[in-house]
């Protein structure tokens, strides 16, 4: 290595030790346990992986679109194609159909972490099985920042699962558990279009459409504030 290039490299690797968990204050508290859930800021968010092992593999695109309480902002969306961290595994191929030659000359995730946090500032979290993106997330952001997101997450299949359980008017209007609960069959029972699957930003599209209809049903329950939803359905 040369005297530039040894110099670049130790600038960029003091430049990455540099960042911080002050860094990831997206959650200030300005959104009070108290708000009503028509008040509520909320995140849609979804991650494609090249697998679902936080310690050997990689987010492949972020996808995430912004809501008031039930209104979903079309118009105000994340969505990001991430440049690999590894190889990119055949079967991860085949199933978000995102090639390798795609991703070649995307950002890396250490660029695009950046935007996504200022996106989701001082909202709550939404996802389908939340937990898994948010251990993605996590991890990278343990790496990067030496930090870890502090929104509060909710996860709908968690939510769905206590409609099913405790919401009369839910029961009444959908009679009947769907058998399998992963995204593309509950958005199926529930009537919501799926026009392709396993991309980002359409996976969290059509989670937000879901959450929509679920806050719809909460109110008849008592379940109006943040704390509430909270309550039943936190990640």
């Amino acid at each position: 290595m040369g005297i530039i290039s040894s110099y670049i490299h130790k600038v960029s690797a003091l430049t990455k030790c540099e960042k911080s968990s002050d860094e990831l204050k997206t959650w200030s508290g300005a959104v009070s346990r108290e708000t009503p859930l028509s008040e509520t800021p909320f995140v849609v968010f979804d991650t494609e992986l090249s697998g679902l092992d936080p310690n050997k593999d990689f987010i492949v695109s972020i996808g995430a679109i912004k809501m008031s309480g039930t209104k979903i902002h079309v118009s105000r969306e994340f969505y990001r194609l991430i440049k690999p961290a590894g190889e990119m595994p055949k079967k991860s191929v085949e199933i978000h159909e995102i090639t390798p030659g795609e991703l070649e000359n995307k950002e890396c995730l250490e660029s695009v972490l950046p935007d996504f946090l200022e996106f989701i500032k001082d909202s709550v979290l939404v996802g389908h099985f939340i937990n898994i993106d948010l251990g993605f997330m996590n991890a990278a952001l343990k790496k990067i920042y030496n930090g870890r997101l502090t929104n509060p997450a909710v996860d709908t299949h968690s939510l769905h699962e206590w409609l099913y359980k405790n919401g009369s008017e839910f029961k009444r209007h959908y009679r009947g558990a769907s058998s399998k609960t992963d995204l593309f069959s509950i958005s199926h029972k529930y009537g919501i279009a799926v026009y392709s699957a396993h991309n980002a930003l359409n996976d969290a599209f059509i989670t937000a459409q879901l959450l929509q209809k679920f806050l719809h049903f909460l109110q008849p329950e008592g379940i109006k504030t943040l704390h509430d939803l909270l309550d039943i359905a936190r990640a």
